[in-house]
């Protein structure tokens, strides 16, 4: 396979000890993002040869960009960027971005407009060649770490809300920029709000067109959901993971009632599992569609049935909880936390989070109807008023 063949040169040509200048070589060969275009990571081939060439990279011994540390950027900012970007964006940003020397946050939902993103209330005003934002974000994973940030930001306000958005990059460390981490009932701060006071933004930094943010985040939303809940794992992995662990090593647990429900939900995450596989190879002809939203919706159903059957199967071990922080903000646990690598209580209250985020169970399922399965869309007068004139 010519593919291979060109995996083997890089391996050739660059030492694989030497991490970060092999990961720019590796992107620049086109192996980083192997369906994206030729100079932006890829080569225009096929998605499903990633997987070919990750297998080829890690047998060979070769390190990787640790793509669990780089969610927002690979999962979100970078196909949006390929998508809608220049070509300018595209050579600044995505090479750093997939080698994780640049991390990246996501700045949409807000404090009134979280479920309904397209209401948000961050104004963008243009002044000769830049932009002047000013609002607040919340719940934004990695925005203490994030060198950059895609924003959403309201540009007309005299038009119905989804025709007056438009898309940015945000450079975090550009004056006016306020990051506040904000404690979870778990005890971490994965999450932050985000303060805009008057942030310049060069026009150079907008992608799509002017009023055109909210189709250019339909892109950034459908990624996300894939990546929250569509990628392949092996069997028995995820949340069931720990759950079946459990009742091996503690046969003092068992009883048939428990056994029952366990099967129910094994079954039920394997069939979640191959569905994303599934998925996954629709994504390898094109772009996420709704379709993801599907398997986002059931993964967070699904993680909360199981972390709750957990704490129930270990009786009053489950209440324990070990990991509660109190004295200080937990700076080295953001990013990228371990959920499967924590406690069962652990398990069970930052589960409570996957029904909201990366869209509300209640938004995917009016997508799933409205978009999959051609269901009557609702009556939504919102839509067609100019957004000054809706109620907040």
């Amino acid at each position: 396979m010519e593919i291979l063949r060109h995996a083997d040169r890089v391996l050739e040509q660059n030492d694989p000890t030497d991490r970060l200048p092999f990961l720019r070589a590796r992107f620049d060969a086109g192996l980083a993002f192997v369906h994206y275009p030729t100079g932006s990571g890829g080569l225009g081939a096929a998605r499903e040869l990633q997987q070919v060439v990750d297998a080829a990279f890690a047998s060979a011994g070769a390190p990787d960009n640790d793509p669990d540390s780089l969610p927002v950027g690979l999962g979100m900012a970078a196909p949006t960027i390929v998508a809608h970007g220049t070509p300018a964006q595209c050579a600044r940003h995505l090479r750093p971005l997939w080698t994780g020397e640049e991390v990246w946050c996501q700045l949409f939902s807000e404090p009134g407009a979280g479920s309904d993103l397209a209401g948000l209330a961050t104004r963008a005003v243009q002044d000769g060649d830049e932009w002047i934002v000013s609002g607040q974000k919340v719940w934004t994973s990695m925005a203490r770490e994030a060198d950059w940030a895609i924003l959403l930001a309201r540009t007309d306000p005299n038009v119905p809300k989804h025709a007056g958005l438009t898309y940015f990059i945000l450079d975090m460390s550009a004056p006016g920029v306020e990051v506040r981490p904000l404690r979870q009932m778990t005890g971490d701060a994965e999450f932050n709000e985000v303060f805009l006071n008057d942030v310049r933004v060069p026009d150079t930094q907008r992608v799509g067109e002017i009023g055109d943010g909210w189709r250019v985040a339909q892109t950034t939303l459908f990624n996300e959901r894939v990546a929250l809940g569509g990628d392949v794992k092996p069997r028995e992995s995820g949340a069931i993971a720990a759950v079946a662990r459990t009742w091996r090593e503690r046969r003092e647990l068992r009883d048939p009632v428990a056994l029952a429900e366990l099967m129910r939900l094994w079954v039920n995450n394997e069939a979640m599992r191959l569905t994303s596989a599934r998925l996954a190879q629709q994504m390898a002809a094109g772009e996420p569609g709704p379709e993801g939203s599907a398997i986002k919706l059931e993964f967070a159903r699904l993680t909360q049935e199981v972390s709750g059957f957990e704490l129930e199967l270990l009786r009053g071990d489950g209440l324990r909880y070990d990991d509660w922080l109190t004295d200080t903000w937990p700076e080295e646990r953001a990013p990228g936390i371990n959920f499967f690598g924590r406690d069962a209580g652990y398990r069970y209250l930052r589960a409570k989070a996957n029904s909201i985020e990366g869209g509300t169970s209640e938004v995917l399922r009016n997508i799933i109807s409205e978009r999959v399965l051609g269901l009557p869309v609702g009556e939504r007068p919102d839509k067609t008023k100019p957004w000054k004139d809706l109620p907040r």
